[in-house]
């Protein structure tokens, strides 16, 4: 779908690059590329030379000409042959050419020095990064990367309907999951079926969404674990089946875990449910307008200790969601930073036991000018199938 340009969202980086006296941005990660000219390429080749004050430049495959024409907000397109008998260096060389001549006239620039992660382009499984020789061609350039994630920090009207987009597929893509999930089946089976319907129906969604793919850790019983990959272990009946989700439309993101248990829930499980309920309520009533991001992980973990699991959970406990699925601003004890009004963030704190089982709660909250607006319609607690 081509949205309309979101002159806000480019007005809000303008902003900021007076604010550091950056005359343009040379970028080339794709959730930036998206970020600045709602294009989204097939292998990250592509790169935007975004100035102050003008028109960008979008650098992108010929082979993406028809996608470009559908979907950018750049009328100054500049493309490169993926192969050129005329040139046969590598695709990234001849865009980093095109990126030098469109940055030549501008005084002070700014690069992703520091680009910590970076979304996936449409083709998903192989992220193109550039060589050192992108850096070294603009050796006196500024670090870009810390003002476009404050840029991406605060969502506009329209970064926030893709957002609840991507909520509203995932909470479809797991209530479909709820009528044909089944005892016995494999883990990546149950994942399987989530995808399956993220993807299928997810692409055309509504009308809006031109592309729309899921990615999922799927994990049930003992087999919950973090930083794990989904097995073929089986679903198992009364204790939860987790489904890690993130669902792309159109390269904007949403991530939740939600939890589905066949049968009666074990004992043992009510009680973790009911402790881990009441850290993710306190953490969501946190989450106003002013309010310390540390502070926020400070009351997890400690609310997680005082339930008898200190030092837990090893993965973030809050994070920025928007062209990714994990961007800034992130609660960390050892960082700094409020929350503002129409940040949305991801909140996701978890317990996990010893051998193996354990249960994490996450949605995705919309923070308003009354405290943070939850995006999805799937409960958050276990939902009984």
């Amino acid at each position: 779908m081509s949205w309309a340009r979101d002159d806000r969202k480019l007005e809000r980086v303008r902003e900021l690059m007076a604010e550091e006296e950056l005359d343009a941005l040379v970028v080339r990660a794709p959730d930036n590329v998206l970020y600045l000219t709602n294009f989204w390429g097939m292998k990250g080749y592509d790169a935007v030379v975004f100035p102050r004050e003008g028109e960008p430049v979008l650098i992108a495959l010929e082979a993406s000409a028809d996608d470009v024409e559908r979907t950018a907000w750049t009328n100054d397109v500049r493309f490169l042959k993926g192969y050129d008998d005329g040139d046969p260096r590598p695709p990234t060389a001849r865009t980093l050419d095109l990126a030098r001549e469109a940055a030549r006239d501008f005084g002070r620039v700014g690069v992703e020095l520091s680009l910590g992660t970076q979304a996936s382009d449409r083709m998903v499984g192989e992220p193109t990064t550039f060589t050192r020789d992108w850096f070294d061609a603009f050796p006196s350039a500024a670090d870009a990367a810390p003002l476009l994630a404050r840029a991406r920090a605060l969502k506009t009207a329209q970064e926030i309907e893709r957002i609840r987009l991507a909520n509203d597929l995932c909470a479809e893509a797991m209530d479909y999951v709820r009528g044909h999930v089944r005892a016995g089946m494999k883990a990546s089976e149950a994942a399987a079926l989530w995808q399956g319907f993220v993807h299928g129906a997810g692409t055309g969604f509504r009308g809006k969404v031109e592309l729309a793919l899921g990615f999922s850790l799927v994990w049930s019983g003992p087999g919950i674990r973090t930083f794990t990959a989904t097995t073929s272990g089986p679903v198992v009946e009364g204790e939860p089946t987790l489904f890690e989700i993130w669902v792309c439309v159109d390269g904007y993101w949403c991530d939740h875990t939600k939890n589905l248990v066949l049968g009666e829930l074990s004992p043992r499980y009510v009680e973790l449910e009911e402790q881990l309920t009441e850290v993710y309520d306190a953490a969501v009533a946190h989450c106003r307008p002013g309010a310390s991001l540390p502070e926020l992980d400070r009351l997890v973990r400690e609310g997680i200790a005082a339930a008898g699991y200190p030092g837990q959970p090893t993965h973030p406990v809050c994070h920025g969601v928007g062209a990714r699925a994990h961007e800034p601003p992130y609660a960390h004890q050892a960082g700094t930073g409020t929350i503002e009004e129409s940040m949305v963030l991801a909140i996701e704190p978890g317990i996990y036991w010893a051998g193996g089982g354990g249960l994490r709660l996450e949605d995705n909250f919309l923070i308003t000018a009354d405290g943070a607006e939850k995006l999805s319609a799937f409960p958050d607690r276990i939902v009984r199938v």
